[in-house]
């Protein structure tokens, strides 16, 4: 496997579906609590599309079903959200 394999997967192994799950759950204990809005069902449902994606991804890299060129694609959007993501914070 490729570096960029390799380094595509440890993204969305170690950082890209841990936190999305973490955001699942957090909106789940909203919803749990009745102080959810449509907004909050809405990003329920948006994050488990995500989170199906990035499960999509790590099937297409173990199954070599990408090239490194879309590796490569998909890896510089993963970063850009984290960065993003953490400016936010």
């Amino acid at each position: 496997m490729t570096k960029i394999k390799q380094d595509l997967l440890e993204v969305v192994e170690a950082t890209m579906i841990p936190e999305v799950e973490a955001y699942i759950e957090d909106l789940h204990k909203i919803i749990e609590k009745k102080e959810h809005t449509d907004d909050t069902m809405d990003e329920v449902r948006e994050m488990e599309s995500f989170l199906v994606e990035l499960q999509n991804i790590i099937y297409a890299v173990n199954e070599n079903k990408i090239d490194d060129e879309q590796a490569q694609e998909i890896y510089e959007k993963i970063e850009k959200l984290i960065e993003e993501h953490s400016e936010e914070k």
